[in-house]
């Protein structure tokens, strides 16, 4: 049976009085590229910041390996969140280090390593996803994909359980956005990662995504779950469907059919 590393239990997101999402139920299991899914406005980044404790939930919770995060104390909680790195649309680099200091900062913050150990790690980080020897490079001097991969490489520093991602091909020609989602499937398979992802790149989620949640603006819940392609087979919610089918959505006698 697969090994739930995520689970979140009826959680209920709001801002002030505006609900965002209730009653939400699912696990992400170990080695998942799970992918959280909906229209624009749904929640879906919301979401991600309540599973990495950015945000307190109105209601429920969010486990890591049977964990609260939501009643963990401060001590709890860092230890939790070590176990998982951040990939924000941005990249999240600070234009004014360079690349090697950026990924170095979180070793530095939370570990004891010696300064030539970091240079390792980074060098190693680096070369993961395809950018050795741009230790001494500044963010804008690389390209919108090369600073989406260095901070994955950023991301990576501490060897995280679980990454997080939030629209990682936001900004990206196709080509790129293709390279991207093929470092994920490697990393995914050579590290052994769980990997969570937000978008809404319909090429991305099926390439990449073997589980994942149908999140609905309307109903303000999940309303399908599994991988992209069960969704797709199984789902008889119109909007999941055309979602899935990007507004090409075939007959409800060919759907039936196929």
């Amino acid at each position: 049976m697969p090994q739930s590393v995520i689970s979140v239990e009826d959680l209920t997101m709001a801002y002030g009085s505006v609900l965002i999402q209730k009653d939400l139920n699912f696990s992400v299991n170990q080695g998942d590229i799970f992918v959280i899914m909906g229209g624009s406005g749904c929640g879906k980044s919301t979401l991600l910041r309540h599973m990495i404790g950015l945000s307190s939930p109105l209601k429920g919770d969010v486990r890591f390996g049977g964990q609260s995060l939501v009643m963990a104390d401060s001590l709890q909680r860092q230890q939790l969140m070590k176990k998982f790195g951040v990939l924000f649309q941005t990249g999240g680099l600070l234009s004014s280090l360079t690349l090697g200091e950026n990924i170095s900062l979180p070793l530095t913050e939370s570990t004891q390593l010696s300064a030539g150990k970091i240079r390792e790690i980074v060098a190693y980080k680096l070369a993961l996803v395809g950018l050795a020897g741009f230790e001494d490079y500044y963010p804008l001097q690389l390209s919108g994909g090369m600073q989406k991969r260095a901070g994955l490489a950023r991301a990576m520093a501490l060897d995280p359980e679980i990454l997080f991602f939030d629209e990682p091909s936001a900004g990206l020609d196709p080509v790129t956005s293709k390279h991207l989602d093929d470092l994920i499937l490697r990393l995914r398979e050579s590290l052994e990662t769980t990997i969570v992802i937000v978008t809404h790149e319909l090429s991305s989620i099926f390439a990449i995504g073997n589980n994942g949640i149908f999140l609905d603006a309307e109903t303000k819940t999940l309303i399908a779950q599994g991988s992209p392609q069960q969704m797709l087979a199984t789902s008889q919610e119109a909007k999941v469907l055309n979602f899935l089918y990007r507004g090409n959505l075939p007959s409800a006698e060919g759907h039936k059919n196929e």
